[in-house]
């Protein structure tokens, strides 16, 4: 996040802390209003990087796990890529920015992802950039969601992952009530203020409870190279294409597909406990080794933290999952069904 852009929050009230925005002086009310209200959050958690030149849409389409020569403009994907053991190094939300591939990952990845990207550039005719200091991305979230950014003058997609983009940006509509917006950051300010007068501001923790809810899963540094992308439901959102030609990982993506060996699947929990994307889950039966790992993990609103969690199936239905300490119990489970 750009010192000007954590100026321009400072004067709404932010308090941020390792460079997020952690609530606006109450955390409990802004989780009350995400669930009965219209929020803004600032996504600060969230980095940009851009593929552009002539062949960006080759070379990205040889490297991630969506299908990105159909990419149409006005569209978005989410995609992934992978080691050659088909390990997700990184999630992204892919869009087109007029002949230009755009995309919206983990900041704490985004150096490593772009530098490692470059690599493989070789002779290809493309540059990877880093559009995170020059770019804001907000996050609005609510019934009320529309009808906040018609007023602001921002155009709105009209179906999920459709954009639409503007002289300052783009927006992306996420769900039926969620949107995000990518805007230049000399135009934040403005576009902050006015969003924030009809949506009750809210830190980035907020947003990523919402996006738990949601069932979709973000790779953190913390997360990297430890799941194969059917394990996270990456194929069940279009972020994986089984009839394109060879990626990274992609014999091992395949044949785990056809040959049915995921034994690890996408679950949201809820525990007392504060857990962070990593933290490793067990069971009784299994004390020393982990049967799974927090992905992600965000406060929920009657207390306590929700969590998106993989999990090695054989052991959801034991009732004796905890998180390796001794209040590290897990109370609720259930599967992500998308």
């Amino acid at each position: 996040m750009s010192l000007n852009w954590q100026e321009i929050l400072g004067v709404s009230g932010a308090r941020i802390q390792g460079g997020m925005v952690t609530d606006f002086g109450d955390s409990a009310a802004e989780l009350v209003a995400a669930r009965e209200a219209t929020i803004v959050s600032p996504l600060a958690h969230l980095g940009l990087i851009e593929c552009a030149g002539e062949d960006a849409r080759t070379f990205l389409h040889n490297q991630l796990t969506s299908d990105v020569n159909h990419l149409a403009s006005g569209s978005a994907q989410h995609s992934a890529w992978c080691t050659a053991k088909g390990r997700m190094l990184a999630s992204f939300l892919l869009y087109r920015n007029g002949p230009d591939y755009r995309a919206l990952l983990a900041s704490d990845l985004l150096s490593t992802i772009q530098k490692r990207l470059q690599m493989f550039v070789l002779r290809s005719k493309l540059r990877v950039n880093d559009l995170s200091q020059d770019h804001a991305v907000i996050g609005v979230s609510g019934s009320l969601a529309e009808t906040v950014l018609h007023h602001c003058g921002l155009p709105v997609p009209a179906k999920v992952l459709e954009t639409c983009t503007y002289a300052n940006g783009n927006t992306i509509r996420l769900d039926g009530t969620r949107l995000l917006i990518v805007v230049d950051t000399v135009a934040a300010a403005e576009l902050w203020t006015k969003i924030a007068a009809s949506a009750v501001p809210a830190g980035t923790p907020i947003w990523q409870w919402l996006d738990i809810m949601a069932g979709i899963p973000l790779i953190t540094d913390a997360t990297k190279e430890a799941f194969v992308p059917q394990m996270a439901n990456f194929d069940k959102i279009d972020a994986v294409s089984f009839h394109k030609g060879c990626y990274p990982g992609q014999e091992v993506v395949a044949r785990t597909q056809y040959l049915g060996k995921v034994k690890r699947h996408l679950y949201r929990l809820h525990t007392a406990r504060q857990v962070t994307p990593g933290t490793a889950i067990y069971t009784r039966e299994s004390a020393e080794q982990p049967c799974g790992m927090v992905a992600n993990a965000a406060p929920a609103p009657g207390g306590g933290y929700d969590a998106l969690a993989i999990i090695q199936e054989s052991f959801v239905e034991t009732d004796t999952l905890h998180f390796g300490v001794a209040d590290g119990q897990i109370e609720a489970i259930e599967p992500v069904v998308l």
